[in-house]
């Protein structure tokens, strides 16, 4: 591809998608992979903006025919997928590719393209996860959405444990509790990554998961803790 491939991943609720929203704000020559998934739109969400929405049968027809880059079953229910032909749409139009994937997904994109630029979003803490999931089953109620139950936030609390045991695997690691500075270091990875030193290479340095900064320390102990 023409660019760069930069992968970011987090646990569910760790408002990643809200980071990505505003680093593509920020940053120009940035394409946007759109992943294709099997679970129903949440709240505003539209086909093709979010998540290309497809059925459980076509999605594993894709999968059948070799269409995706890489693709996971989350939590045991709804399919999530990279089509391939989002490389070939980048490299025609010249511009970096980031992709928003899970960690299951992020792994099987390593392996393919091992010079990807990962970056994995940690929660500062357990408590303020559980808060963002809970604000999100609030969320999905008052669209008259099925709401998040209490055993799969505890399910998501628990996976959320588990992803963050493979964060040495990504470049990259910045903890999402003031937003503007985590989209800030979000910023700076991505130029540094491009080449530019001005301004930005401390702070991406500060973000190496190697660096193993005082901030990346104290979230994943509390998640050790519980």
């Amino acid at each position: 591809m023409a660019g760069i491939l930069f992968i970011i991943s987090a646990p569910s609720g760790s408002g990643k998608s809200t980071l990505v929203s505003q680093l593509r704000t920020l940053v120009e020559g940035l394409e946007f992979s759109i992943s294709y998934t099997t679970r129903a739109p949440r709240g505003s969400e539209e086909d093709g903006r979010e998540y290309h929405f497809t059925t459980r049968e076509r999605f594993e027809q894709m999968i059948a025919a070799g269409e995706f880059l890489e693709w996971a079953e989350v939590f045991g229910k709804d399919y999530y997928g990279t089509a391939v032909s989002t490389l070939e749409h980048a490299k025609q139009a010249g511009k970096d590719l980031l992709l928003d994937i899970d960690v299951q997904g992020a792994m099987q994109v390593m392996k393919k393209m091992p010079e990807a630029v990962t970056i994995f979003v940690v929660p500062p803490n357990p408590q303020v996860l559980e808060m963002r999931l809970r604000n999100r089953s609030e969320a999905e109620q008052a669209a008259s959405k099925t709401p998040i139950s209490e055993a799969e936030i505890e399910k998501r609390l628990a996976e959320a444990r588990n992803e963050l045991k493979r964060i040495q695997d990504y470049k990259y690691a910045l903890v999402n509790d003031v937003l503007d500075q985590a989209v800030s270091e979000l910023r700076a990875i991505v130029l540094f990554e491009r080449g530019v030193r001005d301004g930005v290479q401390a702070v991406a340095a500060s973000c190496r998961t190697d660096a193993a900064s005082p901030r990346l320390r104290a979230s994943l102990s509390a998640f050790q803790e519980l």
